[in-house]
């Protein structure tokens, strides 16, 4: 478990590299990730190299023991590359291109560009290969931020033709499975295909459903030439790639099969504004919310089989949110503790030092401007002197963050489609994927956050909130895990499109028979509707989605209490061998989501510690409990009294955490 920082030498005279980096390791620190945005001083000319001034400064940073991971520049192309070969530079929607200035106006269908990335990254691989200092590599910087995955250019028309071809017999399949009858869309040939540009009303959904799947991989393919390039001039180093949170601009889990593992960028004080927007509290603007920060971290953890890195962690107040609020003193701390606990490897802090130019100015360092500590700089070397006490006391596979019984299933084409047809303005699906995860942690439990695909033969229960386009193989895979004994909990929307965007016949589709229920009616509610089911003798409400179901072979648990639905089912559940599928057909309010989770988890034999306060989580990693505080208010842990506290005690200040050995199910917390 360590910490570490980016760095960008080439912001700062020489003269000050040398006290810098004595401070990075003087305060504990482990890595030092450089390079992503330096292409113009790589190669200030074309074909002009200078990668000396780097050199220097991983030198440095193996005198001082500590070991650096070099980025690849392709953020940022330079002036002059843009200048020669305007083919590179992306294109909306609308026809605009976007010019040089900022970062990301690339395409990444374009031939031009990833040929003169190869070179930039060939020559950069060449001059490090060997170099005791360099552990490993990240690719390129955050693919697909600022909305930069899909590009509309004329090489991306030809790239997608060529996509549509391979996976298409002809275009006569292509039109009868998208369904181009519909407002007279028939093409004649894949010549006639383009890239979906600005339209008068909107795109197909089989066309859009397709162009982010072709995008997805253009993303896959180009980050998989520059891996290639990396493993085949070193192959002692690692690589891996920096991902957003709750981002959907490509599939991650293809992206990370070519990657030793994934990595993650952490901003809580930012992300919660995102996914919550008005909603969020005065805590989660101090510290985030744990459930939005612990998805992420589980998401790409998950996806590498238990490996990850949180590549920037926020170091202090961030200029891109709505509101730049400050951290609670000791957040900065807490988050690396609660990513070491999920099972990160490396907390990298963002960065070294603030900048005073450029457009990154109002973003906090570890050290002020002037070179003096700030805040996070105390954050970083606590955590760091802490993290390293704790680590020689982990036991077993210390790179698992947990042992987890509960799988929740996430798929990208899920969140594309219902993107591409929300049918409720307020339908978001992260927002749902959330409303589970945040129930299923507020027990106390252990979250794996898997693809649908994955193997679920270690678990005890799986959830899988709307599986929109769920298939044949989804249901025998879940349908096979509940006659093993398994429970199963499947959400609104699910079954509802095949492949192409399609609606099925009957609703959820090839869930039917696995759900014993099928959906005869749908509604949207606004945020003032207040609509409510009855479940188990209790009255509770629900927002944004409702179904009403058709019971066909399984019993129902919850009848609709308000209008045209009144008396149909709303959840029903279906035994099928040893184990059962239940169906809520609603979007649950807080207390209903956590009175169904509670039932769920009891029946898979799942224990649970009872309901945590709000903004209080427990992680478990190698034999270690973590009772991480998100509030402002001291809580008290209680574990079993043959434990140990190998961090803090059972009283958790505002914004802190503790550690003990105790189990996490035998861990009780309540507010002071």
């Amino acid at each position: 478990m360590n910490i570490g920082v980016c760095y960008f030498p080439e912001h700062w005279p020489r003269e000050q590299w040398e006290d810098q980096v004595a401070q990075m390791a003087e305060a504990g620190l482990e890595y030092v990730r450089m390079g992503e945005f330096a292409w113009s001083r790589y190669e200030p000319e074309p074909g002009v190299y200078d990668l000396e001034w780097l050199v220097d400064a991983v030198d440095l940073i193996g005198d001082h023991g500590m070991e650096a991971v070099l980025c690849t520049p392709t953020a940022t192309p330079p002036k002059w590359l843009s200048d020669e070969h305007p083919s590179i530079l992306r294109e909306t929607q609308d026809g605009t291109t976007l010019e040089f200035g900022s970062r990301r106006q690339y395409c990444f269908n374009s031939p031009v560009y990833r040929r003169e990335s190869a070179r930039i990254v060939e020559h950069m691989a060449e001059r490090f290969a060997g170099h005791d200092a360099v552990a490993g590599w990240q690719t390129d910087n955050e693919y697909g931020c600022h909305g930069t995955t899909r590009c509309y250019c004329d090489d991306c028309a030809t790239a997608f033709r060529e996509w549509l071809r391979e996976r298409y017999d002809d275009v006569d399949d292509l039109n009868e499975s998208w369904g181009n009858a519909f407002w007279s869309q028939e093409y004649a040939g894949f010549h006639e295909v383009d890239p979906p540009r600005s339209t008068p009303a909107g795109h197909h959904p089989a066309r859009l459903l397709d162009y982010y799947r072709f995008s997805s991989d253009s993303v896959v393919d180009y980050n998989r030439e520059q891996v290639d390039i990396l493993r085949g001039a070193d192959d002692d180093w690692f690589v891996t790639h920096n991902d957003m949170s709750l981002f959907g601009g490509y599939d991650a889990y293809d992206l990370g099969e070519d990657l030793d593992f994934l990595s993650w960028d952490s901003y809580p004080t930012g992300h919660v504004q995102h996914a919550r927007g008005e909603d969020a509290t005065a805590d989660d603007l101090r510290a985030g919310d744990p459930d939005v920060v612990g998805i992420d971290h589980a998401i790409y953890r998950d996806a590498a089989d238990g490996d990850f890195w949180v590549m920037e962690q926020q170091p202090g107040g961030v200029n891109w949110p709505p509101h730049p609020t400050q951290p609670g003193e000791g957040a900065m701390a807490l988050w690396a503790h609660y990513a070491s606990a999920y099972g990160a490897e490396t907390v990298s802090y963002f960065r070294w030092q603030r900048c005073d130019m450029g457009q990154e100015q109002y973003h906090a360092g570890l050290r002020n401007q002037d070179g003096s500590p700030d805040r996070g700089y105390r954050d970083a070397a606590r955590a760091a002197g802490e993290l390293a006490e704790l680590d020689e006391m982990l036991d077993g596979d210390a790179a698992r963050g947990n042992d987890a019984r509960v799988a929740l299933l996430h798929d990208y084409e899920n969140l594309w489609g219902l993107d591409i047809e929300p049918a409720s303005v307020d339908f978001d699906y992260w927002d749902h994927l959330l409303t589970y995860y945040a129930a299923l942690r507020r027990h106390g439990v252990e979250v794996d956050v898997l693809p649908i695909d994955a193997d679920l033969d270690t678990y005890d229960a799986v959830v899988g909130p709307t599986l929109y386009l769920a298939d044949e193989d989804l249901a025998d895979s879940l349908d096979a895990f509940a006659h093993d004994g398994g429970q199963v909990l499947v959400t609104v929307r699910s079954g509802v499109k095949n492949e192409h965007n399609r609606l099925r016949p009957t609703l959820p589709g090839p869930l039917g028979d696995v759900v014993g229920a099928s959906v005869e009616q749908y509604e949207g509610y606004r945020g003032d509707a207040d609509p409510e089911i009855e479940y188990r003798g209790e009255t509770y409400s629900f927002r944004t989605w409702g179904e009403w179901l058709d019971a066909d072979a399984a019993d129902t648990v919850a009848t609709h209490e308000t209008g045209p639905a009144a008396g149909t089912a709303a959840i029903t559940r279906n035994e099928r061998g040893d184990g059962a599928v239940t169906y809520l057909g609603v979007w649950p309010e807080q207390p209903l989501a956590d009175a169904v989770v509670a039932d769920f988890l009891d029946d898979a034999g799942v224990p649970t510690t009872g309901p945590l306060p709000d903004g209080v989580r427990l992680q478990r990693r190698g034999g270690l409990t973590w009772v991480a505080n998100f509030t402002s208010e001291v809580v008290r842990a209680d574990a079993p009294a043959d434990a140990t506290w190998h961090l803090g005690d059972g009283e958790v200040g505002e914004f802190d955490v503790a550690v003990t050995d105790a189990h996490l199910a035998d861990v009780s917390v309540d507010t002071r």
